[in-house]
């Protein structure tokens, strides 16, 4: 199934999209069970204090509507989905791991910067880098490296793509992992 982050969207698309969910919340719905008609032939006329004669009045209980929201509140229900962010991030120190793994548990994808780290000692650098590799695996997520300085973590929702190496006697690498 394509990505399609860039297409246009029909402006008629949303409201087509309210219709079915509409429609599947309507068929998702336990059947009513039919209430009992009651009997008119079986009421016993009842006399006042005037001497009239009137019908008792039955207290039969009116099924109760369903609510449905209107259309404009799905719509707007529907456009509140959990969101997912691209945060870039920088590596100072090892205590920012934490913070980072959070985001990630959170959905959101970090481009983290570990040169901050790097310029420190390159020792964390590596140990750092690995720790994430190792969450990200444990989460179902992925990371990558971008170029000599970044590297780009990614919830269990996301894929990074990975250009397969048509040349295998290249010693250029592509994007790698950890």
């Amino acid at each position: 199934m394509p990505f399609n982050l860039f297409r246009k969207k029909d402006p008629n698309e949303r409201e087509k999209m309210a219709v079915v969910t509409q429609e599947e919340e309507i068929s998702q719905r336990p059947p009513e069970k039919p209430q009992p008609e009651p009997a008119a032939d079986t009421q016993e006329p009842e006399q006042n204090s005037e001497g009239t004669t009137q019908l008792e009045s039955s207290t039969q209980e009116q099924p109760q509507p369903t609510f449905t929201p209107p259309i404009e509140q799905q719509q707007e229900i529907a456009e509140q989905p959990n969101k997912t962010y691209l945060k870039a991030m920088p590596l100072k120190e090892l205590a920012d791991l934490e913070d980072i793994k959070n985001e990630v548990r959170n959905g959101n994808i970090i481009i983290l910067k570990v040169t901050p780290l790097a310029a420190k000692s390159i020792e964390e650098v590596k140990n750092a880098v690995n720790e994430l590799f190792q969450f990200a695996e444990s989460i179902g997520g992925d990371i990558a490296r971008l170029g000599e300085e970044r590297v780009v973590i990614c919830p269990k929702t996301i894929r990074i793509w990975r250009e397969k190496n048509p040349n295998p006697t290249s010693s250029e690498t592509a994007v790698t992992a950890a």
